[in-house]
């Protein structure tokens, strides 16, 4: 960290910082322990020049899922702009081991959190990000149109531009919107993480579960699930936990590969060619 951020940060806090230490994990940010005599700070920081964007409106999600009062995210404290990028102050968790009791109960909220819905339509107030790419959320009562428009062309479009897709390869808007529409069911909007893979939920030393780094909107409730899967799935507590309060439904498992297909086309577009062999297995599976 630069001497006059961590001089910035000292006087907009009023602290004296003892210890500064990177943290490992982050793929889109740089990440530090701050430590004084008393407290410890987790702070991040991007030199991109939507940092100052992206990081307001995960505090917005972090403070959007707090404020459901069911399962808890860390408290914000600074999100400021820098001359070039911005910073991110919030309170450090200290991670634990989780346990299956742990996980079970990650299982519980995150489940309430779905339950949590006071939505009419799908999609959010404002426009995000997932990663460092541009999310849009505008609002629709219909799932299948808004998973098509506002998920995976936008990706789709950023894919083919960048030349790790070809025309070739995908689909016409029509025949995603007839599988969307065969395959989705009708469901309550639900309150979504947005990007729930295991770096963005932490159970701290104390057994508390947090999530962190959201991509909040209003979906079905199983792109969640789907993205908990994408990447070695959590504890099978967790899953055991949830299902209690959402038992499988029918073509789950094929909806579960059309979710995961949005954060595929997402990481082949923020990390290349390596993820193109699992998109082109769900666009020629399904489409």
């Amino acid at each position: 960290m630069q001497k006059e951020l961590k001089a910035h940060i000292e006087y907009l806090l009023c602290i004296n910082i003892q210890k500064v230490q990177s943290l490992s994990g982050g793929d889109i940010s740089q990440a530090y322990l701050l430590e004084t005599e008393t407290e410890h700070f987790f702070c991040k920081v991007n030199r991109d020049g939507n940092a100052h964007k992206m990081f307001l409106v995960e505090k917005a999600g972090l403070e959007a899922i707090s404020n459901t009062q069911v399962i808890a995210t860390p408290n914000v404290l600074l999100c400021e702009p820098l001359e070039k990028g911005a910073f991110l102050i919030m309170e450090y968790i200290k991670p634990g081991r989780a346990s299956q009791a742990e996980m079970a109960q990650l299982g519980h909220q995150l489940a309430a959190l779905h339950q949590f819905s006071k939505s009419d339509y799908y999609g959010w107030e404002t426009d995000n990000f997932i990663g460092s790419l541009p999310q849009g959320n505008s609002p629709n009562t219909d799932w299948g149109p808004f998973y098509v428009q506002e998920r995976l062309l936008p990706q789709i479009k950023t894919a083919i531009d960048n030349k790790q897709l070809d025309i070739s390869d995908i689909p016409s808007e029509t025949k995603l919107s007839v599988t969307c529409k065969n395959l989705f069911p009708k469901t309550e909007p639900a309150l979504l993480h947005g990007d729930l893979w295991g770096g963005n939920y932490l159970v701290s030393q104390g057994g508390k579960p947090y999530l962190i780094d959201p991509a909040i909107y209003y979906g079905h409730h199983e792109v969640d699930i789907a993205m908990t899967r994408l990447f070695g799935g959590f504890d099978s507590s967790f899953y055991h936990a949830y299902q209690e309060h959402f038992p499988k439904e029918p073509f789950e498992d094929e909806r579960r590969d059309i979710y995961q297909l949005y954060y595929l086309l997402v990481h082949l577009n923020l990390f290349g060619r390596s993820y193109y062999g699992s998109v082109k297995a769900i666009l020629k599976r399904y489409f």
